[in-house]
């Protein structure tokens, strides 16, 4: 499946920074089949903090806590649409401090393609 360049604007700005999506949430929302290679990985839970805990929906349990998950990071996925758009990603992101600024600057770079 080709990506257009509105597909991929319109992916970028569903992008927060800090969540994991599903291999089969990319395949749904028209991300390549190379790139959804490329980016994913098992992801593991770390109990330290809420912020490094793993949680996914369930349909019968609501949401619940996973030791691993395999997904794509959606802060590279953003990296790799603003690649694709003609973002320069590092420049937009060098001064964004967190995962979500980092996004947010690209969603920002939207603005002036």
């Amino acid at each position: 499946m080709l990506l257009d360049p509105i597909s991929a604007q319109m992916l970028l700005l569903k992008c927060t920074g800090d969540q994991i999506w599903s291999v089969e949430t990319c395949q749904k929302e028209g991300i390549p089949a190379i790139w959804i290679q490329e980016l994913q990985d098992c992801f593991e839970s770390g109990f330290d903090t809420d912020r490094n805990t793993i949680y996914v929906d369930d349909e019968l349990l609501g949401e619940k806590v996973v030791n691993q998950y395999k997904g794509v990071l959606d802060l590279h996925l953003a990296y790799k649409l603003a690649e694709y758009l003609g973002i320069d990603w590092k420049s937009e992101t060098a001064t964004a401090l967190g995962r979500r600024a980092e996004v947010d600057a690209l969603k920002d770079a939207l603005d002036e393609l």
